[in-house]
């Protein structure tokens, strides 16, 4: 196959004349672009030759795709003389030099991507003639200067917009919050942008996630639309930005920072009018001065009188209650009846949060769906799964056949109730088809309990590699194999920039991934290390309340050893180099990790690699063989060699994986651009 994709498609939109005489100026440009191909194995543009007469209207043009090629070169006038064109499509080449001009007369143009190319110099100002456009991605080149005036008002229909990784600089434009058709994430980041974040950008729509990262904005940041209760990952790398959700406090100084004073300034002659007659009272029957300081003393003696109210209730009913209900223990465990208070003076209402009004000793559903409660939790049948350094986990089957995986993650820190509150809380709005959803919780001072959905069909460890214990298993098809790796990245994403607190998984490894119904994957184990670090203590395998019978405990000890050992042995091969020696975690963790997951599937390997008599981690290898010139055949896994049809796409994959698993964080792309990547892979079906 030539190494120019679509080409075909380029010369089946193009009308073929039959006229024989000598090129005119468009086939003299199309021949041009021949000659500056250099390797064409299969001849696809041998027909190309200068004896036609134009046998290819540029005129008609439509869509061209010359995506993932090797052409180089600045990017030719001729090609935007083509008004008809719709897409353009040219990223991951090596072009060089600025967009022309001419570009401007794209009237129609509605998709131009010209990332991962090494274009410099300004945006021109006539790209602001193309209004038609949906999706921009200048992402990954060298463009500089100011972004054009008229880049909000201009591009109304803009639903993609990728920026990111480039020179520019200035200030961002005040009119982008008029793109109100923008989706997904906005990205400008790793840029040069100075100045102050324009408020405006908060009329972009809620649901835009907007990237700022490394930059040089400052100030303070806009609370308002699309920037209210946005994380900090959406603004690092801007030492200059102050005030929420940054930890960096606005000094006075800074502009818009100032905090609006206590009490309302009236100026002298307010009401209109007040000055006439008696000066020290309002007009027309107003409040004179001395009444009002009557009320505010009024006030603060009925504040004083309510606390004295509280205090007596308090000491007089509660102490009885609690005393009273130390003998109970009719419901929950019973340990967990120590120290219960609850003051009969102000019980909560219905209407309050569940969070607010849910007793700590009972089951608190995270989602609607819910309709077990802890009694028919403690009765059900429980079997082992697996047990690490983050819990014990349980198969539970409920009377009425409903299955739940149960994780129980030890004793103490009964002290820390509302921030393990806060916390599971957060997860537990979490819903992504590619993320394990959490649907309950249990507190106690003894037990602390995480209740999921039970995923049925493994982990992608044991559907790589097979099961622990096993000597034969039937491995993953190229085309399953692809359709986990997208699901992976899609539930990553989701973590990175749709969750509440934008997440760092930062335990992300094959044992990790569960496999549903059609295989679909799910993204498990995230946010345990925090809950773990809260509940205190690491939990022990016999519970009073989720037993398992010792016979059946036996039969799993073999196997969950085992898990147990590859989890602890392999996870440290899953981690960023950097993740060593940095304490905060970061979401460039997470995409080594799964370009990690990505070689595993690909080559069927461990993360450690057997060389001889040494050993060296996956990445390595795979470097080892590059240095080398193995053929594909000696890389991927030896169940895929059948599947010659798909070796094209596995080569792609294999180039995002090592794109992920680069040393510097700072050259690992996003998870984003990852999934965007795999999702314009057509896979080869089996």
């Amino acid at each position: 196959m030539a190494k120019i994709p679509s080409i075909s498609l380029f010369f089946l939109l193009c009308n073929l004349c039959l006229s024989m005489a000598s090129l005119n100026n468009e086939g003299n440009a199309l021949l041009s672009f021949k000659q500056s191909i250099t390797e064409d194995p299969e001849g696809c543009l041998s027909n190309w030759n200068s004896s036609d007469e134009t046998p290819w209207f540029l005129s008609e043009l439509r869509h061209v795709n010359l995506r993932s090629n090797k052409l180089h070169g600045t990017l030719p006038v001729e090609l935007f003389q083509a008004n008809g064109i719709q897409s353009l499509v040219l990223y991951g080449n090596s072009f060089t030099g600025s967009v022309p001009n001419e570009i401007g007369k794209l009237k129609n143009l509605q998709i131009l991507d010209l990332s991962q190319n090494f274009l410099n110099g300004s945006l021109p100002v006539s790209l602001m003639q193309c209004t038609r456009l949906r999706i921009l991605d200048l992402s990954q080149n060298n463009f500089t200067n100011s972004l054009p005036i008229g880049f909000g008002s201009s591009l109304n229909f803009l639903e993609t917009l990728d920026l990111s990784y480039n020179k520019f600089n200035g200030s961002i434009p005040m009119d982008i919050g008029n793109l109100s058709s923008l989706q997904g994430t906005v990205d400008f980041s790793h840029n040069l942008f100075s100045g102050s974040i324009p408020p405006s950008l908060g009329n972009l729509p809620e649901k835009v996630y907007i990237d700022l990262t490394y930059n040089n904005l400052s100030g303070s940041i806009p609370q308002n639309g699309a920037l209210m209760n946005r994380g900090p990952t959406a603004f690092i790398g801007n030492p200059g930005l102050c005030g929420p959700p940054l930890k960096n406090p606005c000094s006075s100084e800074t502009p818009g920072a100032s905090s609006p004073s206590s009490f309302p300034f009236f100026p002298d002659n307010y009401p209109p009018g007040s000055s006439e007659g008696n000066g020290n009272k309002f007009d027309k029957g107003g409040l004179s001065k001395s009444t009002l300081v009557a009320i505010i003393i009024g006030d603060i003696v009925g504040i004083c009188l309510i606390g004295l109210l509280f205090s007596y209730c308090y000491s007089r009913f509660c102490t009885h209650r609690n005393g009273k209900k130390a003998d109970q223990s009719n419901y929950g465990f019973e340990k967990g009846e120590k120290g219960r208070k609850d003051c009969l003076c102000f019980q909560k209402g219905e209407s309050e949060n569940v969070s607010e009004h849910i007793e700590q000793f009972d089951l608190v559903p995270l989602d609607s769906q819910v309709t077990f409660d802890l009694d028919e939790l403690l009765k059900a049948s429980a079997f082992v799964l697996g047990k690490s350094g983050i819990g014990i986990v349980y198969k539970v089957v409920l009377e009425d056949g409903l299955t739940l995986a149960v994780r129980r993650l030890g004793e103490g820190g009964s002290q820390r109730l509302k921030e393990f509150q806060t916390e599971v809380e957060a997860i537990g709005r979490l819903r992504h088809p590619n993320v394990v959803s959490l649907r309950a919780y249990y507190w106690s001072v003894d037990e602390k309990l995480l209740i999921y959905d039970y995923i049925p069909n493994g982990n992608l460890a044991s559907a790589v590699h097979g099961k622990p214990g096993t000597t034969s298993f039937t491995p993953l098809p190229w085309s399953a194999r692809f359709g986990i790796m997208k699901g992976i990245a899609k539930g990553l994403v989701y973590l990175h920039e749709y969750s509440p607190k934008k997440y760092v998984h930062g335990n992300l490894k094959t044992n990790s991934i569960l496999l549903g119904h059609d295989m679909t994957p799910k993204i498990s184990n995230f946010g345990l290390a925090r809950l773990v670090n809260i509940a205190g203590g690491s939990p022990t395998v016999q519970s009073s309340h989720i037993a398992e019978e010792k016979s059946q405990e036996k039969q799993l000890k073999s196997a969950t050893s085992e898990a147990s050992t590859f989890s602890s042995s392999m996870s440290t091969y899953y981690q960023a180099p950097e993740a060593l020696k940095v304490i905060k975690p970061s979401q460039k963790w997470d995409v080594y990790s799964y370009g990690v997951i990505l070689l595993e599937m690909i080559t069927g390997r461990l993360p450690i690699v057997q060389v001889g008599a040494s050993e060296m981690d996956l990445v390595q290898w795979i470097q080892l063989c590059i240095e080398e010139k193995k053929p594909l055949s000696d890389v991927i896994d030896p169940s895929l060699a059948p599947d010659d049809d798909a070796d094209e796409e596995i080569i792609a994959v294999l180039k995002i994986a090592l794109a992920c698993v680069q040393n510097s964080p700072e050259r690992r792309p996003a998870m984003r651009h990852v999934c965007d990547a795999l999702s314009k892979l057509a896979v080869t079906p089996n």
